[in-house]
């Protein structure tokens, strides 16, 4: 049986455009560094909070704009990665991280139902609070070795009004926060710039990443 709070608030089947032409994962270390520009290389690599550093660049005021919120059957690659059987909905959270008003980065979160129950219960109502921050709080949380994908930039994966003529870096990776599991992916747009920084020595969650975590399909 669903949890009521699956029920109460799934859209119907034509809310949310279908996922089926989704990115071609593959993991980090079967890209050479020629094949990765060196400019957004830190950027998809950093284990870190994106949403410290970009807010912490004081490139512009940054927020959080939710574009999507709802009840949708995962692809076939994120029902791998996080388990979840076959036409089991999941909770689809997609954001735009803005800088000056301009969306950055597309992000999309997958949350398997089983995973918002108990401590994490509260992830259903993020609205436009950022998901990094609270994840990075936790204690334990583990993440797996990032996936990467060149993303066209007239790709279904990304939302009509952040579609663009340029393709487009992305990277995903699974969370586990006791034991539950939740699938986050980053696509950096057209109109990030890659500004270089030097990045701290001790990043806050460096040390654990976690093979344990790696995705099925890899």
């Amino acid at each position: 049986m669903e949890p009521p709070f699956l029920r109460a608030t799934r859209p119907s089947s034509n809310s949310h455009r279908p996922a089926s032409r989704e990115p071609r994962w593959r993991p980090l270390k079967r890209y050479t560094s020629q094949e990765l520009p060196a400019a957004i290389r830190p950027w998809l690599t950093d284990d870190g909070s994106l949403t410290d550093r970009l807010s912490g660049m004081k490139r512009g005021a940054f927020r959080v704009q939710r574009l999507f919120q709802g009840w949708a059957v995962p692809s076939l690659s994120e029902r791998r990665s996080l388990e979840v059987p076959l036409r089991q909905r999941a909770m689809i959270r997609e954001v735009a991280l803005m800088l000056d008003n301009t969306p950055v980065v597309f992000a999309r979160s997958v949350f398997p139902v089983r995973s918002l129950a108990g401590e994490l219960g509260h992830l259903r109502r993020l609205r436009n609070k950022s998901l990094g921050a609270i994840l990075f709080q936790h204690p334990g949380m583990l993440r797996s070795p990032f996936e990467l994908a060149l993303v066209p930039g007239q790709s279904h994966y990304l939302p009509g009004e952040l579609r663009q003529r340029q393709t487009a870096w992305g990277r995903r990776s699974r969370f586990d926060i006791a034991g539950k599991p939740l699938l986050v992916s980053e696509v950096f747009l057209h109109t990030f710039v890659p500004w270089q920084t030097l990045l701290p020595v001790h990043r806050s969650q460096r040390g654990r990443v976690s093979a344990a975590l790696l995705s099925a399909t890899q």
